[in-house]
C-alpha cells in the first residue's frame, strides 16, 4: 500500500511517499481502507520523536481516520466489512490502509462526508472532554480560547457557545478572529496587537475569565493565567507554540484556581463508555446543525508533508485533511 513514511525522526521534509505492507490486525482491531485523514498537531510531534507515543520506525503518522472496513478482528462485534467508519489511532492514518482499535471506531454518520468525518472526532472530542468533563463549564461563565482559529481552538469556540458560555477568542491575526466571530465568539483579542491580560480583564469587567482553553502554550500562557478569575480553571490542551511554559506556582495560590491537564486520547482509551456517549452527543449536534467542521484545505496523500508544514507555520484556520481518493 502507498503511505507517507517516517524513516527517521525529523521535520516534515524528511518524510517520503512510498510503500508499506498492509498492517496486520489483532482480534480487537479493524482494518480500514482510508478515504481521508485529518492533520493534527500531535502528528508534527510524533514524526520528530517528541510525542508521548514513539512508534517503531518506519511508520506512518496520522490519527483521525475516515474510511471503509476491509477486515475485522475475531473479537470485533457490531461492524461488518464494507461499513463506513470514523475512528482514532495513535498513528498510521497517512496511508491507504490503517488499523483502528474497535473501541475507538464509530459508524460514519450518513450525512457527513469522508472529509468532514476525518476532521471531526479528535478536534471535537478533545474540546468537549476539556470543557464538559475537565472544566465542567457552566452556562453563563466566561471562556477564553487561545489559538482560537486552529483545529481544536475553533471547536472550543463552537462548543463553548453551545454550552451557554460567553466566549472570548484570542488569535494572532484579524483574519483568524473574523472566522472566530463566524463560529460564535462574543469578543475577540488579537494578542499580537493587544496585551492579553489587560484586554481580558477589560472584557470581563475586571473579574477575569472562568475557564481558559490553551492548546498553544508558549509566551501567552502566563499572561492568560494572570487574567483568570477566582476559582477559575486553566485547561492545558497542547503546546502548538513549540515550547512548554514554566508556571510560577504562586499564581494558582493567589487565584485559587486549578490547572487541569487534557489528554483526550488517554481518556478515550481508559473510559471508552463515556467517550462513546460523548461522541454520540457530538454527532447529534452535527446533524442538528450546531457544529460545522471548518476545512481549511485538503491535500492528496503524496503532499501530506506540505500539510504538516502548513500546520507548523500557523497558516491553517480550522482543519487540514489528507485525502486518498
Amino acid at each position: 500500500m502507498k503511505a507517507i513514511i517516517c524513516d527517521s525522526y525529523g521535520p516534515p521534509s524528511n518524510l517520503r511517499y512510498g510503500d508499506l505492507p498492509t498492517p496486520s490486525i489483532r482480534p480487537d482491531e479493524i482494518l480500514v481502507e482510508v478515504h481521508a485523514c485529518s492533520v493534527n498537531f500531535p502528528d508534527t510531534l510524533i514524526i520528530q520523536g517528541l510525542y508521548q507515543v514513539k512508534p517503531e520506525l518506519p511508520f506512518s503518522p496520522g490519527s483521525d481516520i475516515a474510511g471503509t472496513i476491509k477486515a475485522l478482528g475475531a473479537d470485533v462485534k457490531g461492524f461488518k466489512v464494507g461499513d463506513e467508519v470514523v475512528g482514532f489511532a495513535p498513528y498510521g492514518g497517512f496511508a491507504e490502509e490503517a488499523v483502528l482499535p474497535a473501541k475507538a471506531c464509530f459508524p460514519k454518520p450518513p450525512g457527513m462526508d469522508m472529509t468532514q468525518a476525518a476532521a471531526f472526532l479528535l478536534a471535537y472530542g478533545t474540546s468537549y472532554h476539556a470543557l464538559n468533563d475537565r472544566a465542567k463549564l457552566k452556562e453563563g461563565e466566561t471562556l477564553l480560547v487561545l489559538g482560537a482559529a486552529g483545529g481544536v481552538g475553533l471547536t472550543a469556540v463552537e462548543l463553548g457557545k453551545k454550552m451557554g458560555a460567553k466566549v472570548i477568542a484570542a488569535a494572532s491575526t484579524d483574519e483568524k478572529l473574523a472566522i472566530c466571530r463566524e463560529y460564535g465568539a462574543d469578543e475577540v483579542i488579537n494578542y499580537t496587537k493587544e496585551d492579553l491580560k489587560t484586554r481580558t480583564k477589560e472584557l470581563t469587567g475586571g473579574k477575569g475569565v472562568d475557564v481558559i482553553y490553551d492548546p498553544v502554550g508558549g509566551d501567552y500562557t502566563e499572561a492568560a493565567l494572570r487574567a483568570i478569575a477566582w476559582e477559575g480553571r486553566y485547561l492545558v490542551v497542547g503546546f502548538a507554540a513549540g515550547n512548554i511554559p514554566k508556571i510560577p506556582l504562586n499564581l494558582p495560590l493567589l487565584k485559587g484556581c486549578q490547572i487541569i491537564g487534557v489528554f483526550w486520547g488517554a481518556f478515550a482509551q481508559k473510559s471508552p463508555g463515556k467517550n462513546i456517549q460523548a461522541t454520540m452527543e457530538l454527532i447529534q449536534w452535527f446533524f442538528e446543525g450546531s457544529l460545522k467542521p471548518r476545512i481549511h484545505a485538503t491535500y492528496p496523500l503524496p503532499l501530506a508533508a506540505k500539510a504538516l508544514e502548513a500546520l507548523l507555520n500557523r497558516e491553517v484556520k480550522g482543519k487540514v485533511v489528507i485525502t486518498m481518493k
